[in-house]
């Protein structure tokens, strides 16, 4: 009986092996489709609420920054300007730290930093391709972008990362995923117009 106890005890091995490794991706997968039927709840336990908030913060603090410090460079009041541009990041974060944010973020619909912004209506998929099926041209609203392409992959063995790039002006951002567990993940983090890093 040893080498069957060996046998089932080797296969056991594998099958956790193998379902911890797509783990991340099945959690996506329910991520996602919490997110487009809005599921508060279900969305709780696929969201790190404090960390993404944390993230939104930072990061949509500096491409604030970025965009004030393009658009008034030679403004003596730039001072000024960062002090309101400080101002705007709170409402950024509340918008996307919500299940609508959320949404927006895995269908490729990132905040631009522009003052009032919320996150805009998305559907929940049935009528339009996926972020990773974009061959379908966007309708010519200047309102709109063609949906951008995705790539997923882990970046190391307790993050996995989904990166969305627009191919029309090169502009990408990713959504981070981090372990809880030997098959738990959360969205826990944003990087808005970051260089691009490979996924394994």
């Amino acid at each position: 009986m040893k080498p069957v106890a060996i046998t089932v005890a080797v296969a056991m091995v594998v099958v956790t092996v193998g379902y911890s490794y797509a783990s991340p991706y099945v959690v996506l997968h329910r991520l996602k489709a919490a997110a487009d039927a809005r599921d508060a709840i279900a969305l709780s336990d696929y969201v790190d609420y404090p960390a993404l908030r944390v993230s939104l913060k930072e990061q949509a603090g500096e491409m604030v920054q970025r965009r004030i410090g393009a658009e008034h460079s030679n403004n003596p009041l730039l001072l000024f300007g960062a002090a309101i541009g400080t101002a705007l990041i709170g409402p950024i974060v509340d918008a996307y730290a919500t299940p609508e944010g959320v949404a927006a973020l895995l269908n490729g619909i990132p905040p631009s930093g522009k003052p009032g912004e919320t996150p805009p209506p998305v559907s929940d998929g049935s009528d339009a391709p996926s972020p990773a099926r974009s061959g379908v041209p966007a309708a010519p609203d200047e309102n709109k972008q063609a949906r951008p392409q995705s790539t997923a992959g882990y970046r190391s063995l307790n993050e996995f990362v989904v990166t969305w790039q627009q191919s029309a002006n090169g502009e990408h951002y990713s959504a981070v995923l981090q372990r809880h567990g030997p098959f738990s993940w959360k969205l826990a983090a944003v990087e808005l117009n970051e260089p691009a890093r490979p996924a394994h």
